[in-house]
């Protein structure tokens, strides 16, 4: 029985060893070619090129993160798309009506989130 587990086994001791192995490299090639701590070019801006605006810790607006969440669920719903038009062939009349009304219950989704103002940035 223990030898139905073993490749599994094995396979989670080389993911585990190949994992410790990538940060005990990280941490050693990083303290090789660490600059001094007090460096200007360590010390820049280095995601957009310009300084920041004011605190980077003040809190965001809710609707950045109800846009985002917006923006994720829409997408992911549209990619249902791809697999219903790739199948519609084989799922006829049927699968035309069930995406309709699928469609139909996003776009009024998407209404009422619009009417709403969760999509205005002000």
């Amino acid at each position: 029985m223990l030898s139905e587990y073993l490749p599994i086994l094995l396979y989670l001791g080389v993911a585990a060893g190949i994992g410790v192995l990538l940060l005990v490299a990280g941490v050693l090639i990083g303290r090789f070619f660490t600059t001094a701590p007090g460096d200007a070019e360590k010390l820049s801006a280095y995601e957009c090129g310009f300084e920041a605006f004011e605190d980077t810790r003040r809190k965001f607006d809710v609707r950045y993160y109800l846009v985002a969440i917006l923006f994720i669920v829409f997408d992911l719903e549209i990619a249902f798309l791809f697999p219903w038009a790739v199948a519609l062939d084989a799922i006829g009349a049927a699968g035309l009506a069930a995406m309709g009304i699928f469609l139909a219950i996003l776009v009024v989704g998407f209404i009422y989130e619009w009417k709403k103002g969760a999509l205005d940035w002000d």
